[in-house]
């Protein structure tokens, strides 16, 4: 045999496993790329999002809609019955706090100096003081509100436009760029898979669909009441929360870029 051979064979026949520390070279990998993309391609103009696949779309929609109406509405209304105010507001901070790595990543990709701090500030005061985010004990000593971002989000303000409009199998709707920044943010910039196992990230799953479910419902509800045709509201809604979300990053990522030659560093 040669010696090739026996260098690529594990010793005693061992099968291969990934060593200690893969998953997070692999996410520093995908990150890397994912900085090279934005500073690579250049601005493409976000032009208004197509529904060219409104048959399937609204098939998956009514899926959406029986998945709704037999599991998620009916655990929701037990959800609020069962659990009261503060274990329900201690369940939504917590898987808010959950999420502040990925926001944090999100706005340091957008350019936001500030809300990157507030991010990183409110995670750390609520992991420690606020018993692992159970309180938004940052809220409390004054620290700003979080705002929301994600990496679909983030192409969107770098000029990425959002390609057609789609409907996803649970998740609802989004749009092709916006799903690839779900895959992005879930499997690459969200640590939490990396330091727990399935059985916990099922029920963080299962917990944040529920509790979305509780604080959106009374909204999805008057608007599926007020509507001649559901499937062109939700999409309607849903696209122009999304452009005034984009919109406003983009302005504040020109306004964060501009201040650092606005910044004073004379010497003292």
């Amino acid at each position: 045999m040669c010696r090739s051979d026996q260098r690529d064979r594990p010793p005693h026949g061992r099968p291969w496993r990934p060593s200690r520390g893969w998953g997070l070279r692999l996410g520093i990998r995908a990150l890397a790329l994912s900085l090279a993309i934005l500073i690579a391609v250049p601005p493409i103009p976000a032009a208004a999002v197509g529904d060219p696949l409104e048959p399937l779309n609204r098939g998956i929609f009514e899926f959406n809609r029986i998945v709704d109406g037999l599991v998620l509405k009916p655990a929701s209304q037990i959800y609020e019955v069962t659990v009261p105010e503060p274990g329900r507001r201690g369940v939504t901070n917590f898987l808010a706090n959950l999420r502040s790595p990925v926001i944090f990543v999100n706005h340091l990709l957008q350019g936001e100096r500030e809300q990157a701090g507030v991010t990183l500030g409110r995670f750390m005061i609520n992991s420690t003081m606020g018993i692992f985010g159970l309180f938004d004990f940052a809220t409390v000593v004054g620290v700003e509100p979080r705002r929301d971002a994600d990496f679909g989000q983030t192409l969107g303000v770098w000029g990425v436009g959002g390609g057609a409009y789609l409907v996803l199998p649970i998740l609802g709707p989004s749009t092709f760029r916006d799903a690839g920044g779900i895959a992005v943010d879930g499997f690459i910039f969200d640590p939490w898979p990396y330091l727990s196992d399935m059985e916990a990230q099922l029920a963080r799953r299962g917990a944040e669909a529920v509790d979305t479910r509780y604080r959106f419902g009374p909204l999805i509800d008057d608007l599926e009441a007020g509507s001649l045709d559901f499937y062109v509201a939700a999409r309607s809604a849903f696209l122009q929360n999304r452009a005034a979300r984009i919109a406003k990053g983009s302005l504040e990522r020109d306004e964060s870029y501009e201040s650092i030659f606005d910044d004073d560093f004379d010497d003292e």
